[in-house]
């Protein structure tokens, strides 16, 4: 629960600060939205480098070896995170926030925040290996997965009160 768990943590912290100073929370949350991506950006390629979150075993050409793991060519997830999560996400945040037609109304990145990244994550967790002490859950999805869609529903609410 390493990022979904520090989501909460930021909406908490968010929340606080947001009643403290007497701004509209879904002002600095929709600030913080446009930032994350940059910072999962790194992350994950912080995480490549480092031979972390390492990806499930393929026999692609896309396989990367990671010698202090095993010796099979797996998923390069991270690299897979990096360009959805990071890269895709702030461009389409980006772009919803400089869209002239769109009545912006506060919360709205923040919705598309968690409908996106939620989307993105499920999709890469099919390429990441899950963690050997967790293993796949119900129906065979990894806990990512299933908090992603927890998420997931609750970024499509936010977008359908913010519309």
């Amino acid at each position: 629960m390493a990022f979904h768990g520090g989501l909460i943590g930021v909406i908490l912290s968010t929340l606080l600060f947001s009643f403290k100073k007497k701004i509209n929370f879904f002002i600095v949350s929709d600030l913080v939205a446009c930032a994350a991506p940059i910072g999962i950006f790194f992350g994950r390629i912080a995480n490549f480098i480092n031979g972390e979150l390492v990806g499930r075993i393929t026999e692609k050409k896309i396989g990367i070896i990671f010698n202090h793991i095993d010796n099979f060519s797996r998923h390069p997830s991270q690299i897979y995170e990096a360009i959805l999560e990071g890269l895709l996400l702030f461009l389409i945040l980006f772009f919803i926030q400089n869209k002239k037609k769109i009545i912006y109304k506060n919360g709205l990145i923040s919705s598309f925040f968690l409908i996106f990244y939620s989307l993105f994550r499920f999709i890469c967790e099919y390429f990441r290996e899950p963690d050997p002490h967790i293993g796949l859950q119900f129906f065979n999805l990894s806990l990512g997965q299933i908090y992603s869609i927890f998420f997931f529903i609750i970024g499509i609410v936010l977008f359908l009160k913010k519309k």
